[in-house]
């Protein structure tokens, strides 16, 4: 019953966040009249989402007045560090898409089409791009942490979204350079996002598919995070040895996604992780971090290892020097 019920609760999340119930309250507590004025909602309904809202512990409620929770003013209002506002959007966008999955195990194709949100629809693509950097701000910040970085000094970022990743090596290695290489649609707001970092001068963007663009060469880091999740075992296989090209002697392939345990299991969010690329990815799936080993060993990289990100984060590495 709990699982059947599930979407009651990411519904309640889901739609706060849309209408701006937790951006209302930034400033401080506010009675249900005031709210729905700033909202231009009808109170008896209202009231019942802002109670849904408090039993989640997004809001507080004290003589009639609701007020943000310490998690909803951490990570729900625009401005702080940790904003998620964006990501949950994206979530949102994906909610009619998983109500399709039935159909999707019928016809094998996605319900949301990719071009969608890769440039095609304005509107839904700058909600995946700001969504990619919220979320990203926080992997990446561990990220910078378990990549060893001794002798860096050029990066490609192949199909790096926001460009989020590269700008935060940029912040922390003040020597390096680094290219983001991604889709038309994407670069333009990942332009943006990377000036706001203030690494602009440094990190660059290349206009561009990874399936056929050129990658630029002579790099001492390639990092390709985020992407193995949409594509097959094969063209997994043509990537990494591209991207093991693109490479000097001595540098270092870093592979960060959702990956599962050998077998396809394992962990319990891998495997949901699996299903949400399937609907919205033509090729869309998860896979093992065993498996992307293998490929980089026959792309000839050595020096192989594996690591977890630390929990809760369900994200994996897995690394490799070139030769």
């Amino acid at each position: 019953m709990a699982l059947s019920t599930a979407f009651w609760e990411s519904q309640v999340l889901l739609t706060a966040n849309r209408i701006g119930v937790f951006e209302r309250l930034a400033d401080g507590p506010a009675d249900l009249e005031t709210l729905c004025g700033r909202l231009a909602t009808a109170p008896r309904p209202t009231r019942l989402l802002l109670n849904a809202c408090v039993g989640l512990g997004l809001l507080t409620e004290d003589a009639g007045c609701y007020a943000n929770s310490a998690l909803a003013a951490g990570f729900l209002v625009s401005g702080q560090p940790g904003y998620l506002g964006n990501a949950i959007r994206y979530s949102d966008n994906l909610y009619q898409t998983w109500g399709r999955l039935e159909q999707a195990l019928r016809n094998d194709e996605p319900q949301l089409g990719s071009a969608t949100y890769l440039g095609e629809d304005t509107a839904v693509t700058r909600d995946f791009v700001y969504g990619m950097h919220d979320r990203a701000l926080g992997i990446g910040r561990v990220l910078v942490e378990l990549v060893p970085f001794e002798g860096v000094r050029q990066m490609l970022d192949v199909a790096g979204g926001p460009g989020t990743y590269a700008a935060l090596f940029a912040q922390r290695h003040p020597e390096l350079r680094a290219v983001v290489l991604d889709l038309p649609g994407i670069v333009a707001h990942a332009r943006e996002i990377i000036a706001t970092m203030g690494v602009a001068e440094r990190v660059t963007t290349l206009a561009g598919s990874f399936q056929d663009t050129v990658f630029p060469g002579s790099n001492d880091l390639v990092l390709i995070s985020g992407l193995l999740h949409r594509e097959t075992p094969e063209s997994c296989r043509r990537l990494i040895g591209r991207a093991a090209d693109a490479l000097l002697p001595g540098g270092r392939l870093i592979v960060s996604d959702v990956f599962t345990d050998a077998g396809g299991i394992s962990p319990p969010f891998a495997a949901l992780f699996g299903i949400n690329m399937m609907l919205t990815a033509p090729d869309g799936g998860v896979h093992a971090d065993a498996d992307v080993a293998a490929w980089m060993r026959q792309a000839g990289m050595t020096a192989i290892t594996v690591q977890p990100f630390p929990p809760p984060m369900p994200h994996r590495v897995v690394s490799g020097v070139k030769n």
